[in-house]
Order: C-alpha cells, then sequence, then structure tokens
C-alpha cells in the first residue's frame, strides 16, 4: 500500500492491481454517462412540444428519437475497436467534441428533418461514450472492475432522475429548443477535465475497420425504418409500393451484411461474438430487453400526456420515479453479483419490469391517475435495477479480451431492439382512435416480450462466485 517515491502512473497496472488515480477518471467518464442519458429523458419529455412547434407528423417526431438510437447502433461497436487501434482516451474526446456541437446545432433547428440530422450526428458522439468508457475504466479498475462497470448501471437512472425535471421544467417555461442547450456547458466541462486527468492508454494491435459493414448494417435498419414511417405517418397500408419497396431493400441489404460479415476476416461485428458460447443468449436477450424497456421509457411520458391530460413537467417526473426505483436497487445488485451469479437477478429483474409495465397498462384504482403511473414506473425501475447490473457482465465474462467491443454490441442489440418498437409503436398511434388506450396495450405487448426472454437466461453462464 505505500507505495512512495518510484513512479507509478503508468498504463497497465501490475498484477490487475487497481490504479491510484482511478476514481477521478470514473467521475469523469461517468459525467459522460450522464450527459447522454439525460438528453435521452429530456427528449421523451419533450417529444409532444417539438411535433407542435416544428408542426410534425408523430411518426417523425419519433424519429428524433429512433435516428439517435440508429447512430449508436453503428457506433457502439466501431467505437469500440477504434478505441482499441487509435486510443481510447482520443475517441473518448472526439465524441464528446461532437456530442456538444451537434447539441447546439439541434437547438437551432427550424424544422424536424432538419432536427433528425442533428440528431443523428449527435448520436455518433454519444453512441461511442459507453464501450470507450468501459474499456477506460476496465484498464483503471484491474480486477475489480466488474463492479466498476455494473457501477454504471446507477449513472443511466440519476440522469433518468435529472432528465424528466429539467425537461419538464424547460418546456413548461421555455421551449424544446433549450433541452439541447443544456449539453453544452456540460460537455465543454467534460472535455477540460478529460484533457486533464484522462491518461492516455497504449493502442493494441492494428485491426482494419470495416466501412463496409458499417455502412451496410446501417443501411438496412435506415430503410426497414423508413418503411415503418411511412406506414405510420402518410396513410400508407401494407400493399403501398413505397412501403414494400423500402422493406425489401432492408432484407437485401441484411442478407448482405451476413454474407460479408462471414467472408471478411475482421468485420464490423465478429461472427463469433453473434453466435459463439453464451453470445447469441445475450444478443438476443438484450434486443428483446431494448425493445421493451427502451420503448417503454420512450414512450411513458406521451402516455401520461395522452391518456391521461397529465401536463408535460408531471409526466417528465414519472420517469424520474422509474430512476428512483433502479438507484435504490442497482447498487447492491452490484456487489451481490459474486454471491447471486446472472441468472437469478436477471430473471428476477425481468419479472418485475413486466408487472411494472402491466399495472401503468390499466386503469387507476382507489389512485390519482398520477400516482398510479408514478407507482407502476417505480415497479419497472426496481426491476430494472436488479437485471441490468447482471446482463451488463454476463457478456463481459465471456470474452474479458474484448471488452470494448462486446460494450459496444451490446448497447447495438438494445438500441436495435428500442428503434423497432418506437418505430412501431409511434406507426401504430398514428392510426389509432384512441392514442392513449392504444398505447397501453403496447405496454402489455412489451411486458409479454420480457417474459418470452425468461428461458433464453438458462443459456447464460453464471458464473456465480466467480469473476
Amino acid at each position: 500500500m505505500e507505495s512512495s517515491g518510484a513512479p507509478q502512473q503508468i498504463a497497465e497496472p501490475a498484477a490487475d492491481e487497481p490504479l491510484a488515480h482511478r476514481r477521478v477518471v470514473f467521475g469523469i467518464v461517468s459525467i459522460a454517462l450522464l450527459m447522454a442519458s439525460i438528453d435521452q429523458t429530456i427528449v421523451a419529455t419533450a417529444l409532444n412540444a417539438i411535433r407542435g412547434d416544428l408542426n410534425a407528423e408523430l411518426t417523425w417526431s419519433g424519429w428524433t428519437i429512433t435516428i439517435y438510437a440508429l447512430g449508436q447502433i453503428i457506433v457502439m461497436p466501431l467505437a469500440g475497436r477504434l478505441g482499441d487501434q487509435f486510443g481510447r482516451r482520443r475517441i473518448f474526446l472526439g465524441a464528446a467534441v461532437l456530442f456538444t456541437v451537434a447539441s447546439l446545432l439541434c437547438s437551432l433547428a427550424d424544422n424536424i428533418y432538419l432536427l433528425v440530422v442533428f440528431r443523428g450526428l449527435q448520436a455518433i458522439g454519444g453512441g461511442a461514450f459507453m464501450p470507450t468508457a468501459t474499456g477506460i475504466v476496465s484498464e483503471q479498475f484491474g480486477r475489480d472492475r466488474d463492479r466498476a462497470i455494473g457501477m454504471f448501471t446507477s449513472i443511466f437512472p440519476i440522469g433518468g432522475i435529472l432528465g424528466p425535471i429539467i425537461g419538464g421544467i424547460i418546456v413548461t417555461y421555455w421551449s424544446w429548443r433549450e433541452i439541447f442547450i443544456v449539453n453544452v456547458p456540460i460537455g465543454v466541462l467534460l472535455i477540460v477535465l478529460g484533457l486533464r486527468f484522462i491518461p492516455r492508454s497504449v493502442p493494441q494491435r492494428a485491426a482494419r475497420v470495416d466501412g463496409v459493414g458499417a455502412v451496410l448494417l446501417g443501411l438496412t435498419i435506415l430503410f426497414g425504418m423508413y418503411g415503418i414511417t411511412l406506414l405510420g405517418g402518410n396513410g400508407a397500408t401494407p400493399a403501398d409500393p413505397f412501403f414494400i419497396g423500402a422493406e425489401v431493400i432492408a432484407i437485401v441489404l441484411g442478407v448482405l451484411f451476413v454474407r460479408h460479415a462471414n467472408r471478411r476476416a475482421a468485420p464490423f461485428i465478429p461472427i463469433s461474438l453473434l453466435r459463439g458460447r453464451g453470445f447469441g443468449a445475450m444478443n438476443a436477450i438484450n434486443f428483446l430487453f431494448g425493445a421493451a424497456v427502451l420503448g417503454f421509457g420512450a414512450l411513458v411520458p406521451l402516455y401520461a400526456e395522452s391518456r391521461y391530460g397529465i401536463q408535460p413537467l408531471q409526466a417528465g417526473t414519472l420517469l424520474t420515479a422509474r430512476a428512483v426505483g433502479m438507484i435504490c436497487v442497482a447498487g447492491l445488485a452490484v456487489f451481490a453479483l459474486r454471491r447471486t451469479g446472472y441468472r437469478t437477478p436477471m430473471i428476477g429483474g425481468f419479472v418485475l419490469v413486466a408487472a411494472g409495465m402491466t399495472v401503468m397498462s390499466v386503469a387507476p384504482h382507489g389512485l390519482t391517475p398520477y400516482a398510479w403511473l408514478a407507482l407502476a414506473a417505480g415497479i419497472t425501475g426496481i426491476g430494472m435495477g436488479l437485471s441490468i447490473p447482471a446482463s451488463n457482465n454476463a457478456s463481459l465474462q465471456l470474452a474479458p479480451a474484448q471488452i470494448s467491443a462486446i460494450a459496444g454490441l451490446r448497447g447495438m442489440f438494445r438500441q436495435s431492439g428500442g428503434i423497432v418498437a418506437v418505430s412501431i409503436t409511434t406507426a401504430l398511434l398514428a392510426h389509432a382512435q384512441n392514442g392513449g388506450l392504444a398505447q397501453a396495450n403496447s405496454f402489455v405487448v412489451f411486458a409479454v416480450v420480457l417474459l418470452l426472454i425468461l428461458p433464453l437466461t438458462l443459456f447464460v453462464p453464471d458464473h456465480r462466485g466467480s469473476w
């Protein structure tokens, strides 16, 4: 413990020992995750305000969430690879600069299409935060990296608490544009602290980035979601030639992507991380979890406003109730992982989240609508706090040497599920006579999706008592 004198601040800790300045670095990368989390929940709260101010259809307003998730899908695996190749600090700080500038541009957009484009740029920066932050923290914490990475679970709900409150206040007393301005001073602070405190990491062996694979995957998802947007926003039917054309193009591009990944030595998404031992089950779990939980979270404020007439400020705090429930459990779940293993908290958490969604879908009993929805949101938060630390670490355990790439893939599958859920739900709501009731039914569907995950957890290595 007393290592006075000799220089010790080197990039790689001997014998997997944690570095002395690890807590400062953890705090800095947590600012980035907090900023991304705040931005996501703020936009969910301001969806109605954006829709009204820019004269946008509901489906295109939903694209402010969809394009952000799409950008993260592409960037997360790419950022992990680039961080390994060029240094995680460099990629992390570049992401912070792009996120900050794009936030400023979002605040200046004067139509929904321009806003969607700027949100896409913002997503490129935000998507690089998680994989690079995971790699940076893993370097700093050594053998304690499982607990440090698990603690990221508590960062997002803090943003979930701050985002809806800040967003609700801003939308109520100013306008939706200021929700993006909030990111600018936080981003500047992040860049300054990162330059000062995050150590340079030694680049690992160079691996050529698979740009063709990244483009094919991105276009596959883009055309698929565009077709769904046409179905929801322009009165198109499944027989509409534009809808059919978009979906056919998506299928063709998807087939080309799979063929390309199978033939390339170093594909954008390594096949071994898609269907190898344990990865197939975890990828399916992350996709379905993202569809249910990210889709649900993005639409809760809209649901409260459209079904019960709750004001934006109050509607936003429903996500705060969920975040509080998550924080109350997440810290304890992180430190219990080595004792409980991964399967038990995942199963218990998924069941609780499904129960909360079901409660939210039904009419209030003995409580005001707001109190009923807050209770339901709190139950989902407890379930998320129980399940997310385990699911975050389960795939990392399968290949600890590829932590950045795996963290990127995990985010990619969750965001893919979220994109599908938000796009399909907003398309259905655009045609529903009673939007609030239709959304309540969608929550029941999300709950069923979560229950379908339970058998998949049996294929996840449990690692009880070990790291």
